[in-house]
């Protein structure tokens, strides 16, 4: 990345002089010049080209999301947002960075539910609630719960019926230990009191693979990655994470209307920056994401994604990871769940 010169304020220190001349009198016009600073800065920001961290790597529906954000707050703000993919054990290090970074709006980081349950899986250098300021939640996209279409069932109850009947019997795949595909496995097995056997894979593919295969029988993946192998019939769905139908495959319910009310899994993508991020800036930010959340092309994309917008405030959004955190922490606990 390029050096960038800081902006200097346009008033100059020979004009308060001027007015001034002797150096006590200075100082109230000195402390006006600093609060008027200040005030312009908020208002003018951003003067120069903005960071955007996306802690995982590029390909995913993290990046994928955070890529669609940076480019529209890009144009509608006039100023470049710097993609930065920071990978690295499940997402830590590169919030961690975000997390050290100055609170001046030039570094920012895309979050997504795997924010909500690393700090129960991870030692964490950083509060995933404190060491942050929420601009705006994105979006969000459910699971979906898949089964291999010779398995007897065709409905969520008609698997908890043969999961109670054949315990243990039962193959779920996820993406890995300590990935949303096993805790949102784990939170369903748990509530519907059935015991299946939780098969690791080292990402979302190979878990998919192996039930289209048979030797695993369940899994709960993302929706944009399951739709083709659904359309195709190689895999056959059973209900959507999200407490409501999905529009991308409305004629499938819910788990939560389907046979286990109150369960919900879904991702959600966000912004935050750094704890000692501005409000003026984060009410910039906040406005110009709402906005960007409206144009259609990037309705579109998120629909592709098996995603809708949820455009709203910071508090709002800041409300919902602190829910998601501990609600996905007393999955992980209770699961005794450790990362790899």
């Amino acid at each position: 990345m390029s050096q960038i010169v800081e902006g200097r304020h346009p008033t100059g220190n020979a004009a308060i002089r001027a007015a001034c001349p002797h150096p006590l009198a200075r100082i109230p016009a000195l402390l006006l010049l600093g609060t008027l600073a200040g005030g312009a800065g908020a208002a003018d920001y951003p003067v120069k080209p903005v960071r955007l961290v996306i802690p995982f790597a590029p390909g995913g529906s993290n990046d994928i999301v955070g890529r669609l954000v940076g480019q529209n707050l890009q144009d509608r703000i006039g100023q470049p947002f710097i993609i930065d993919n920071r990978a690295g054990a499940g997402g830590v290090l590169g919030t961690e960075m975000v997390a050290r970074a100055p609170g001046d709006g030039y570094t920012l980081l895309i979050v997504s539910v795997a924010h909500a349950f690393n700090p129960a899986l991870y030692k964490l250098s950083y509060d995933s609630i404190k060491s942050f300021a929420p601009v705006g939640q994105v979006g969000s996209g459910p699971n979906v719960m898949v089964v291999n279409p010779q398995l007897p069932v065709n409905s969520v109850k008609e698997l908890i019926a043969y999961a109670r009947a054949n315990p243990g019997k039962l193959n779920l795949a996820s993406a890995g230990i300590g990935s949303f595909q096993h805790l949102s496995g784990e939170l369903f097995t748990r509530m519907a009191k059935i015991e299946m056997t939780h098969v690791p894979f080292k990402g979302g593919g190979p878990a998919m693979t192996d039930v289209i295969a048979g030797q695993s029988q369940v899994t709960i993946g993302s929706l944009i990655q399951m739709q083709g192998h659904i359309r195709s019939g190689r895999l056959k769905p059973l209900a959507v994470g999200s407490l409501k139908r999905n529009a991308t495959l409305p004629d499938l319910p819910s788990i939560n209307e389907a046979g286990l009310p109150g369960y919900e899994a879904i991702n959600w993508w966000g912004v935050v920056g750094p704890a000692a991020l501005p409000q003026p800036v984060i009410a910039r930010l906040n406005k110009e994401l709402n906005a960007s959340l409206a144009n259609p092309d990037m309705l579109k994309r998120l629909e592709g994604e098996g995603a809708v917008a949820t455009p709203g405030t910071s508090a709002e959004f800041g409300k919902l990871i602190v829910a998601e955190t501990a609600r996905w922490g007393k999955v992980v606990r209770e699961a005794g769940i450790k990362a790899e």
